[in-house]
């Protein structure tokens, strides 16, 4: 922010103000004297220690301006609750508030506590601000830095003093970072650290002898940043690289840092410190009239700033203390603070979070502009990638040249004079794989009225545009770029709504665009052949050829459709029509990508929702997709779906299902559907065990294999047969046996029970399970025709690992005591079943659907709802007690939010086909949800 302007001194008709008032600054957020009072203050003060010793007078002191602060805040966080916006008049009213602290506490510890004249004191010694503080902005926690500052030693008499200030200070519970140094220390200290350089640089007169200040400021600029400057500047450029680094390397994190993330204040402040080094600037208004910074992109940095300012100062204020992190938690309430609403379909916090990445993209913006003019002024050294890209020679086409290592045009007017430049310069930079200048980028983002209509429909622009995704093999670097500075937008208007946009939710890592972005980088990352081990489905259809233009547009738009309050897979499917139309493909091509958009989720949906071991899933996924292309496309398309969600969301459990999802429908597809029946899978999976059994007696293994009813074959592995066999051998009615196993190829642990059957058994062992931490992603139940119940479930511990095999005997014991009934689930489960404080704010309606269609022996119940930890023994023990049999559970968590779907028949083995019955079962459901909910909110 630019600093404050003081205004004049009072006039001389005015009685002059009390010495430990501060000059004001002209925008505070309400008049001076509502914020601090001084109006009799170094009489009330005087009051207050008269007869009074030792610390009793200081404590009195400061009983008198605690009210003062007190008071003066209270008026400042009124007037900003009135005007939420009103940024930067807030940190200015708290810097100048804590200005007059300060020298309030100053005048207290010379004139009142000292025992000597205060006309000994003052010369030589200064009370100097830096830092934030010296740049005069604080947020309502800000620490409050100081200097003290002697001329040439430091005095026993001086140290009392700043001992005082620091005690009244401190008493008063301010966050004071101080030092105590003489010029000299200064300037030596300053060259050995450029932290305390970059402090010094910012520092501000409080109070005591400005001429020593003016000596200080005089001595820093002509001994110590004189001939530095490059030194400086690329030792904050890396001071940025590694902050950056340490808060994730990303603009678009979802919970960013407001001071030090990419994007942040932190990097508007570095702006300010190295135009202020290099150029002694006293605001970066001064930058306009030196060329670095046009009028508009002044205004672009003022606007970001004021609210970069207004989220932290608010984040401050709902917290109560110094915080950065803008969490899940803290975001509602901050958008609620700046008036943010709810409208069209989406929530007031995914607007403000919206317009946030929108600035924190601007802000990054103006970084590169003015680095650019640094390297132009050769303040800063050129990157050695640029040295490297001189070395090639690259031949560039007419029209370009590389200046700074950089594609640079080498003429504005004849570059703006054919509309499709705006993307050859993208295509330009992708084929000779050279960074663009931001020079020209400065160009496109000041001339983005000019892709109009005319351009949009242009052929040869729809060429290009394509290239860029499909002909370099970087389409990601492209775009990205093409979409910071406001070009994809503009080139594809239904892409405009998605910029920036966030989804409040816990499961996705990034903003809509960003998303998409990373849903294509990891296509090009599969074309180039790096994921073949993580990914072979999809690599192997890659490789085998594909419509490569469908599948980029495809990623490209299967999220445009979000942000409304139509399903955005329907809405985004008559998006994609035109925009597919209007670059250019044919009629088949474009009805591909448009069915693509439209059932993009189907196969994610039915993989992680659905069982698919049961025939019926497989033929109606078959159905959807009718043709070996679509299920090929698709499959592909849903693996860089689920990718690009984020960093920790793809997992061998979820390539597992995708992979035998595909295999299964390709099977299907090519030789018929009657082909998927349960007497061939059962057949298969019983003469697999009598094989993996052959040192059974045939009496025993025909035994095994008679006592299970069908479904016990079609669902399961032969690894899993062959345990249960082995569990069931000779098995006691009293006794549970337990095997829990590692499964590398699931990223999870398996657990098989066997047991006497009884009603209840899947709620029983989920509580178990529940009461471990143990996070069921999968299971399966079976009743044998000899009253045993087998069951399996598929878990993993508290970060979606599987769990180690040190812990597994300690996992057994915990299980085996619970099962015993030693420790009673629902109890137990009150005390841990809490809802996290940042996910509390997140709003996941409950739906409850029953589907008779889409099994052939049982009813589907899917639960949609929040999810926490004991929320599947809830609905398992509910099932349990409307006397409903659990065949299996699969479970699809996705953040906070849990799809739990189960397969189900009542007590005599048939369907649920009465309504009736259904919604007694639903109301039971929702009761049993809205419980727990209640149970697991925090205060």
């Amino acid at each position: 922010m630019t600093p404050p302007r003081e205004v004049s001194a009072v006039s001389a008709s005015e009685p002059p103000p009390p010495p430990i008032v501060a000059t004001p600054p002209v925008d505070l957020i309400r008049p001076a004297q509502d914020i601090f009072d001084a109006a009799g203050l170094p009489d009330r003060l005087a009051e207050a220690v008269k007869g009074r010793e030792g610390t009793g007078r200081r404590a009195r002191a400061t009983e008198i301006l605690s009210e003062t602060l007190s008071h003066g805040r209270a008026a400042i966080e009124e007037a900003f609750a009135r005007s939420p916006r009103a940024s930067r008049q807030l940190v200015h009213s708290y810097a100048w508030l804590t200005d007059c602290i300060v020298r309030s506490a100053h005048w207290t510890a010379t004139t009142l506590l000292a025992d000597t004249s205060p006309n000994d004191k003052n010369g030589g010694f200064a009370i100097i601000a830096v830092g934030g503080y010296g740049r005069a902005e604080m947020a309502p926690f800000s620490d409050v830095d100081l200097l003290f500052l002697c001329e040439s030693r430091i005095s026993p008499e001086v140290e009392r003093i700043v001992e005082e200030v620091l005690y009244i200070l401190w008493d008063l519970r301010l966050k004071v970072g101080h030092a105590t140094r003489t010029i000299r220390d200064c300037l030596k200290l300053g060259r050995e650290d450029y932290t305390i350089r970059t402090s010094l640089l910012e520092m501000r007169h409080l109070d005591g002898d400005a001429a020593l200040t003016e000596t200080l400021t005089e001595r820093l600029w002509t001994e110590l940043f004189k001939g530095s400057r490059k030194d400086y500047v690329e030792a904050k450029l890396d001071e940025r690289e590694q902050r950056h680094k340490k808060q994730g390397g990303q603009r678009y994190m979802l919970e960013p840092n407001i001071k030090e993330g990419k994007g942040g204040l932190r990097d508007l402040q570095s702006l300010f410190w190295i135009a202020k080094y290099v150029n002694r600037v006293q605001s970066i208004e001064e930058l306009v009239g030196l060329g670095v910074f046009t009028p508009e992109e002044f205004w672009a940095f003022e606007q970001a700033e004021t609210f970069l300012w207004a989220c932290r100062a608010h984040l401050h204020l709902v917290a109560g203390r110094a915080v950065d992190q803008l969490t899940f938690d803290m975001q509602v309430p901050v958008a609620e603070r700046l008036g943010y609403k709810d409208h069209s379909g989406r929530r007031a916090v995914e607007h403000f979070m919206q317009d946030y990445f929108r600035h924190a993209t601007q802000v990054g913006e103006l970084t590169r502009i003015f680095l650019t003019a640094l390297e132009t002024a050769h303040a800063k050294r050129p990157p050695m990638l640029a040295s490297w890209l001189r070395r090639r020679r690259t031949h560039l086409r007419e029209g370009y040249e590389i200046r700074g290592g950089r594609l640079a045009i080498v003429d504005d007017v004849a570059f703006l004079a054919d509309n499709l430049n705006f993307l050859r310069l993208f295509d330009e930079a992708l084929r000779t794989d050279t960074l663009i200048h931001p020079e020209s980028m400065r160009l496109v983002s000041a001339n983005l009225h000019r892709v109009d209509n005319k351009m949009r429909r242009d052929p040869e622009a729809a060429r290009i545009f394509l290239r860029l995704m499909l002909d370099h093999g970087n389409p990601e670097r492209a775009l990205r770029r093409m979409n910071e500075l406001g070009v994809l937008a503009a080139f594809v208007p239904e892409f405009e709504p998605i910029v920036a946009m966030m989804q409040f939710n816990f499961y996705h890592a990034y903003t809509v665009d960003e998303h998409t972005i990373q849903c294509i980088r990891v296509l090009a990352q599969i074309e180039h052949g790096e994921l073949v081990e993580e990914l072979p489905v999809a690599s192997r259809i890659l490789r085998k050829g594909v419509n490569r233009r469908v599948l980029y547009l495809a990623l490209f738009l299967h999220d445009i459709g979000k942000g409304r309050d139509e399903d955005h897979s329907i809405l985004g499917a008559r998006i994609a029509r035109p925009v597919c139309q209007r670059l250019g493909l044919d009629e088949d091509e474009v009805a591909t990508v448009e069915w693509l958009v439209r059932y993009h989720l189907v196969m994610s949906d039915m993989a992680q929702k659905r069982d698919i071991s049961d025939p019926r899933t497989v033929r109606d996924f078959a159905k959807i997709v009718k043709n070996r292309k679509r299920l090929d496309l698709l499959t592909v398309l849903t693996v860089c779906d689920i990718r690009g969600v984020g960093p920790n969301v793809w997992n061998n459990w979820k390539a597992q299902l995708l992979r035998s999802l595909h295999r299964q429908t390709a099977d299907a597809l090519e030789n018929g559907l009657e082909e998927l029946n349960r007497e061939n899978i059962g057949e298969e999976a019983q003469a697999a065990l009598r094989k993996a059994l052959s040192d059974w007696p045939p009496e025993e293994v025909n035994a095994e294999i008679e006592r299970h009813y069908p479904p016990y074959w079609q669902g399961l592995h032969t690894d899993a047969h062959v345990v249960f066999a082995r569990q069931l051998k000779d098995l006691p009615t009293d006794e549970i046996r337990i095997d829990l196993t590692p499964d590398v190829e699931h990223d999870a642990t398996r657990a098989c029970f066997a047991l006497a059957d009884h009603p209840g058994i899947f709620s029983r062992l989920a509580g178990a399970l529940a009461l471990v931490g143990a996070n069921v992603v999968d299971a399966r139940t079976y009743t044998t025709k000899d009253g045993f119940a087998t069951a399996i479930f598929w878990i993993q511990d508290s970060e979606g690992a599987p769990y180690e095999s040190g812990k597994l005997p300690r996992l057994r014991q915990m299980i085996d005591k619970t099962l015993k009934g030693e420790v009673i689930p629902g109890q137990a489960l009150e005390k841990r079943d809490k809802q996290k404080r940042r996910e509390r704010d997140f709003r996941f309606p409950t739906s409850i659907h029953f589907d008779n269609d889409g099994s052939e022996i049982y009813t589907i119940i899917e639960v949609d709802t929040r999810d926490r930890p004991g929320l599947l023994y809830d609905l398992t023990r509910t099932l349990a007690n409307a006397n409903i049999y659990i065949a299996s559970a699969v479970i699809a968590t996705y953040g906070a939010q849990v799809v739990d779907t189960f397969y189900v028949k009542d007590m005599v083995g048939l369907k649920i086909y009465s309504d009736s019955k259904r919604r007694s079962l639903e109301k039971k459901l929702v009761s049993a949800i809205e419980r727990g909910a209640e149970r697991a909110r925090t205060e």
